[in-house]
């Protein structure tokens, strides 16, 4: 059984439930495969986890601040992957990226395998796209801090960003849009740092966020989405590690 530990946001976890369902299409219920969702959607938000510390402290409390903070998501993500344990899923999927900044502390607590999304996204680009590429990146500013795609790209790829004018008004107002249902007007509201990774002659551009397919693709069919030649579906991506996985099992 394949564990989902969604709820980063709710929408993004049940437009992964709904692409890994796509991906292994059944004629009949039984031939679906089994997958536990918990939509533990009472994580601590993760880029406020990792901002910067307000307020005059010294750098030395805004470090315990920023460590506090940390524990307190891993724990969070801990017990939620521990549940998925109980229910004895056989992998773990988290369809977060930024959420991918804790992999290696909760891998080291977690027994059963945790598929790390970012790398799956690599791999698929190294099979899709030559070396030293442009690849745009649109994500929480969480993400982009951490480095959390870049330290992977980096030695093969040019990473490519929007601005921070871009990233408050445009991507940070798209992610917001989508976890407030707003799906419409995110679709609307990104397209300004869409146009500027393609003016920077991007080849592809990696949705470094779950609510970001969700925006672009909206009412639009799976087809169309895997078609896309510019666009790289982090969801869609692992949809496909996880079912690759569970069949091998």
């Amino acid at each position: 059984m394949i564990g989902i530990l969604g709820g980063m946001g709710t929408q993004a976890g049940l437009d992964f439930c709904n692409k890994l369902a796509i991906q292994y299409r059944g004629k009949i219920d039984q031939d679906y495969p089994l997958f536990f969702l918990y939509n533990k959607s009472n994580v601590p938000g993760r880029p406020e986890s990792i901002g910067k510390t307000t307020g005059a402290l010294s750098n030395r409390f805004k470090n315990i601040a920023s460590k506090k903070k940390y524990a307190k998501v891993l724990r969070s993500l801990v017990d939620g992957c521990r549940k998925l344990e109980k229910a004895k899923c056989k992998f773990i999927v988290i369809p977060c990226n930024t959420a991918h900044y804790w992999y290696e502390d909760l891998q080291k607590r977690i027994k059963i395998p945790i598929i790390n999304m970012p790398k799956e996204v690599f791999n698929h680009t190294k099979r899709n796209c030559r070396k030293n590429s442009k690849i745009g990146l649109l994500a929480t500013e969480g993400t982009l801090k951490t480095k959390v795609y870049s330290k992977i790209f980096e030695k093969n790829y040019q990473l490519f960003f929007p601005n921070n004018t871009l990233q408050k008004q445009s991507v940070n107002k798209a992610i917001k849009n989508v976890k407030m249902g707003n799906v419409k007007v995110a679709a609307k509201v990104i397209q300004p740092a869409i146009n500027y990774l393609i003016k920077k002659k991007c080849k592809k551009i990696i949705l470094g966020c779950t609510e970001l397919p969700i925006a672009i693709f909206a009412f639009k069919s799976i087809k169309i989405i895997k078609s896309s030649k510019i666009f790289l579906d982090p969801n869609l991506i692992l949809a496909n590690a996880a079912v690759k996985k569970y069949k091998s099992k």
